[in-house]
Order: C-alpha cells, then structure tokens, then sequence
C-alpha cells in the first residue's frame, strides 16, 4: 500500500532522512521505533506532504504522492494522528470530529462514522458537547483518533499515541488500536514504548539517525539483541 524508496528530507541544511526505504502492505500494522531525533516523525510527515522531501518517491497504491498536497493525501486515503494530538481547543468534541471529515459531503455517512467513532470512545459521546481543550490528554488522544478516522482513512499515521499518558489509558489507545486494524484499517505506528509498539505489530522498522537499520518480523525484532538492549532496556 505505502512505499517509500531512497527517501532523503532535510530541515534547511541538516538532513534528517537518509535513504529511508521501507513498505507498509496493505492490512498490517507496522511500527517505526528508533530514539528521539531519529526521523520517525518526519517520515510521516513526509508521507502526509506536510514537509516535502529532497529526493526518493512516495507511492500510495502505486501512486506517486511526493509533490501532493496536504489536503491531497487525506483524500487519497492518509489520516494522520500527530504527536500532541492537536485538536482544536475551542471547538466541541463533535466539531474537533465534524472537522476531520471535511474533505467528505455525504451527511448519512459521517453521521455513520461519528456514531462509529462514539462506539469505540464512549467518553467522547458523553462530552460531545465538551470544548476539546477542556478533556484530560488521555480523552484528547482519543479526539485526535476520532477525528482522523472521520476522513475514513484506508492508511492510518500514530505518532506516539501513548505519550503522556496513564498505563490504562495506554492499554485502551492500543486495544482500539488493534481493533481498527481488524476493521481493515492500515497503520504505521510511531511509538516510543518500544515493548508495545513490537508486541502490536505484524512489521517493524528501526530509525537511528535517518537511517534504516534493522526491518523485519515484529516478533523477530524482540528477540533481537541489539533491540533488546538498545530499545528495550533489556541485557
């Protein structure tokens, strides 16, 4: 589903991505680890168009996405869920969600997928009415969720869902998480609690510097030592 190919980025003249060339099929869910500084949030701001690549390609179902837009992507089928969450503080619950279907104009459908979103976050119903800037950051992470799944996203971008937040809620994020990708949903995780990230997905790649490092297997790479000690914390 999501190629990128010898993918170089670079903020003024320090470059942060290397040659980074990874693929996300379609169906999986596949986690990017790597310290911070590594890239991990530039990849996918580099697949979302929000910050434009120097070299490499982007293919999104055999499409090239490179020069798209913003605006571009999510109506080809990219949500992204950006670290910080960033919804918006002075709207609703329900406004912060009505936005993140605005690229879409059938009413019965988004009716539908609010509805949806309500199921899966039963708390956002209840404070529907609430200003987003007023939830507790785990309610807000679940806001910024909510609102990328209203695009209905065939590919869904997490950038550290579980930061900041209580080992519960962390524990809900994920179980919803895995859920969605049951659905049909297709995701790349950026995930800074590495254990989780491993034990979630069915892929992984490690970023150090820019650069890809070591790929393979979930399971595989927590087994791996250089995983373990480096990521994991484990001797």
């Amino acid at each position: 589903m999501l190629d990128l190919s010898g993918v170089h980025s670079a903020y003024g003249p320090i470059e942060v991505l290397k040659d980074v060339t990874l693929a996300v099929r379609e169906g999986e869910i596949v986690a990017l680890i790597g310290a911070n500084g590594a890239g991990k949030t530039t990849t996918l701001m580099a697949v979302s168009a929000i910050h434009k690549i120097k070299a490499g390609e982007i293919l999104f179902n055999g499409r090239s996405i490179a020069d798209a837009a913003p605006h571009e992507i999510v109506r080809l089928g990219i949500s992204q869920v950006p670290e910080g969450r960033r919804i918006f503080p002075r709207m609703s619950v329900e406004e912060n969600l009505e936005m993140g279907a605005y690229a879409r104009n059938s009413d019965l459908e988004i009716r539908k997928d609010l509805e949806h979103v309500f199921q899966l976050f039963p708390i956002l119903k209840e404070r529907r009415r609430q200003l987003g800037g007023t939830l507790s950051g785990g309610e807000q992470q679940m806001l910024a969720i909510g609102r990328a799944l209203m695009a209905r996203p065939k590919l869904l971008l997490l950038d550290e869902p579980s930061l900041g937040l209580a080992p519960k809620i962390v524990s809900q994020i994920f179980s919803v998480i895995k859920n969605l990708n049951a659905e049909g949903v297709t995701i790349l995780l950026v995930e800074q609690n590495a254990f989780a990230a491993l034990k979630l997905a069915h892929r992984a790649y490690v970023l150090e510097t820019g650069r890809v490092v070591l790929s393979g297997e979930a399971a595989g790479l927590l087994t791996n030592p250089q995983v373990r000690k480096s990521y994991l914390g484990i001797n």
